[in-house]
Order: structure tokens, then C-alpha cells, then sequence
């Protein structure tokens, strides 16, 4: 299956700047990054404050609709000719299905399945492995796929289902889920928002491998920064981060 053992040695690092910490990424230290308000956290959001988050309007039902308008947009409009341009794409390079599905965790930890387009070889029999750096499963059409997030598209299908919403946590299979639910603070909290096509985590650097409990702990950093402050605006700019990351390729989408 699509995804690989976390192991290697830290890649990013925090600075303090104006009292304030800072994640810097060797792929992104050139980018201008969205996330110069995002704190230090002194201790994990708390269940009530994510909860009060969530009854605002944009986050209760503006965000839903967004989505809905967004992902028929997609799906109508870019949707229509490119999936069959990276479906032939995929069949010609490699043999096996088109598509890819997993089980992920979603909103308030429901099991969901999200698609995407298969990047590695098909082998139906083998079980979760996380992707790593020059994994020899990926495939050439793959690679490219992962580089420019293009293999993710399939789950604005995802989103227009309801399982998914343009912007949020990144979802984790269940198999990571058990292993840092227990060790990572907050870790839970992120499930009480709807995972996202994109994130601010992925955004701000937050990739690849996941190669230790303290990687988990800086990546939902990220995630609950955002789950305490969903907003339109938010979301729009995350977006556009997204598309220029798509275009310029991310080294660290493997």
C-alpha cells in the first residue's frame, strides 16, 4: 500500500522570533509563509476551545457550503479533462487500478475511504507501509503526481461527499493514528474538525515522513492552530499557497 516507516533525523527547526516561535523548512525557507501569527503552544488546545471555534458560522455552515461550491467547481470544470489525462497517464506507466483507496481517519474518528490517484506499484497484498525518500515502489508518472500534489485531487470527491473539506488536517491512516493518539498532546483534537485536501501543516512545511513523536508533535501544532482559527480568509490563502506549492513542486512530496 501507498505510504513508510518514520525514520532520519529532524528536518525542520523552530525560531523565536518577537516572542513568538517560528517553523522554518529547507524547502520553504525562501516562501513566504502564512503562518507568522502561529505561537508557540505552552499546552494543547482544550476539547471546549476547538468546540467554541466550531460554532461560529463559517466553521458550523459556511465552511460546508464552501466546499460543496468549490469541490462542483473542481470536479465540473478541471476535474473532467484531467482525470482522464492522469488516469491514461497512470495505466500506461504502471499496470493496476487508476485509483488508490485507503482507510482514513476522519471527522470525530470515523473511518472513511479517500481516494487518490495510485502513485506505486500495485500490490494488493501488502500492507500499510509509509512512502519514504526514493521509495522504489513509486513509479515515474507517480512521482511527478506526488511532487505536484496531483495525486490528491481524487478526494475533492472526498469533499463533495462530506467525508472531506478543502482546507484542513491533513487525514491520517489508523495505523498512525495509534501510534501517536496516546503520545502526542492534542493529538485527538485535530479529529474534531473535517480533514482537508490541504493544511496549514503541509503548507508550512510539515511533510513527508513522519520520523518521530516530537515530527507528530510539530506537525499537529500546525493543525490545532488552525482548528482554533478556521476562517474564509484563512482557508482562501491556504488555497492559494497550495496552487503555487503544486506549481513549483514540493521536495518533500514523496
Amino acid at each position: 500500500m501507498e505510504g513508510g516507516p518514520a525514520t532520519g533525523p529532524l528536518q525542520t527547526r523552530e525560531l523565536e522570533i518577537d516572542g513568538q516561535f517560528h517553523s522554518e523548512a529547507p524547502s520553504f525557507q525562501r516562501r513566504r509563509v502564512l503562518v507568522a501569527k502561529v505561537e508557540a503552544f505552552p499546552r494543547p488546545a482544550s476539547d471546549e476551545q476547538v468546540l467554541q471555534e466550531q460554532r461560529r458560522f463559517y466553521p458550523r455552515s459556511g465552511k460546508r457550503l464552501f466546499d460543496v461550491a468549490f469541490s462542483t467547481c473542481f470536479l465540473v470544470l478541471i476535474a473532467i479533462w484531467l482525470f482522464p489525462l492522469i488516469g491514461i497517464a497512470v495505466r500506461l506507466n504502471s499496470p493496476g487500478p487508476i485509483f488508490f483507496r485507503q482507510k482514513r481517519v476522519g471527522l470525530n474518528g470515523k473511518i472513511f475511504t479517500c481516494f487518490k490517484f495510485r502513485t506505486m506499484t500495485h500490490d494488493p497484498a501488502r500492507g500499510f507501509v509509509q512512502a519514504q525518500k526514493q521509495d522504489s515502489r513509486i513509479t515515474r508518472v507517480g512521482a511527478f503526481l506526488r511532487r505536484t500534489n496531483l495525486d490528491e485531487v481524487p478526494q475533492f470527491i472526498n469533499v463533495l461527499i462530506g467525508d472531506m473539506s478543502v482546507i484542513g488536517p491533513r487525514p491520517h491512516v489508523p495505523e498512525l493514528d495509534a501510534v501517536f493518539k496516546d503520545v502526542v498532546p492534542g493529538y485527538a483534537l485535530r479529529n474534531m474538525v473535517k480533514p482537508g485536501v490541504s493544511g496549514l501543516a503541509q503548507i508550512s512545511g510539515c511533510r513527508g515522513e513522519t520520523r518521530s513523536a516530537r515530527e507528530m508533535t510539530h506537525r499537529v501544532r500546525f493543525d490545532l492552530f488552525y482548528c482554533r482559527n478556521v476562517s474564509l480568509t484563512m482557508d482562501m490563502k491556504l488555497i492559494g499557497l497550495t496552487i503555487l506549492s503544486a506549481l513549483r513542486g514540493d521536495e518533500k512530496a514523496y
